[in-house]
């Protein structure tokens, strides 16, 4: 059942008994549910455990100016004092840009990250532009070219995600791919488990890699590198099961 936490300013469902210990935070474009597998599954009990809506998902309102991933992780600090802090953070995708952000400025308050498809770490630098569309992009500034043309230009250069986006979450998409989180990397304290399909065409198993020795040299060998055949970039869909059993082993420690 739908309901909202931090004072009204976020949606989500709470699953299981007693104080959560379990936050979970979905990826871009993607709603709460596509945790329910792994908190609260068909067959076996239900994790103590909250999903949210982030903002401008779901039915969580967008944030009324462009955010980045720092700006998503302290919305979350209301929602942290309503559970049973520190809690393990599950996240997939874009809920790990802010899950790790979190991990590094509130070590308090998480106590272990279980990571899928998270674009860590760039493997080569960002693609610039095409011609056309760098062409078209001046050519509006200059007044030369309609509002309509430069959002068919956006639309068909631009990613998938981007192209869906609007207004305030087109700009905060902008924002946030353009992070890159070798700092927060270098700063996280808690253990951290990657879970990763070796076939994810979103966020290569590369970076997963690279991130997991960017990790143990930083800090300490508290990290680990699951990888999962044929579980494509949607794990908590393709492999609840895998993502389950790693949040588990903190829980029980």
């Amino acid at each position: 059942m739908l309901r909202t936490f931090a004072g009204g300013s976020l949606f989500g469902t709470r699953s299981g008994a007693g104080a959560p210990k379990v936050l979970a935070l979905h990826g871009w474009s993607r709603t709460h549910r596509d945790f329910d597998a792994v908190l609260r599954p068909v067959e076996g009990a239900e994790l103590a455990a909250v999903a949210v809506d982030l903002p401008g998902f779901g039915a969580t309102p967008p944030p009324i100016e462009p955010w980045g991933s720092v700006q998503y992780a302290a919305c979350l600090d209301p929602l942290l004092e309503e559970m049973a802090a520190p809690v393990v953070v599950l996240a997939h995708s874009f809920g790990g840009r802010v899950a790790l952000q979190l991990a590094a400025t509130r070590p308090d308050a998480v106590a272990a990250l279980v990571l899928c498809g998270v674009p860590l770490l760039r493997l080569s630098p960002p693609r610039r532009p095409s011609f056309a569309y760098r062409s078209v992009r001046a050519a509006h500034r200059a007044g030369l070219v309609s509002d309509e043309r430069m959002e068919r230009a956006r639309r068909r250069h631009g990613s998938a995600d981007y192209a869906a986006a609007s207004g305030v979450m087109r700009r905060i998409h902008g924002c946030v791919v353009a992070e890159s989180y070798e700092e927060q990397l270098d700063a996280i304290e808690a253990p951290v488990t990657l879970v990763w399909g070796d076939d994810d065409a979103v966020v290569p198993l590369g970076v997963a890699r690279a991130a997991l020795d960017r990790l143990r040299d930083a800090r300490s060998p508290r990290a680990e590198l699951l990888v999962l055949p044929g579980a494509g970039h949607l794990v908590p869909l393709t492999a609840p099961g895998a993502l389950r059993e790693a949040v588990e082993r903190y829980l029980a420690r």
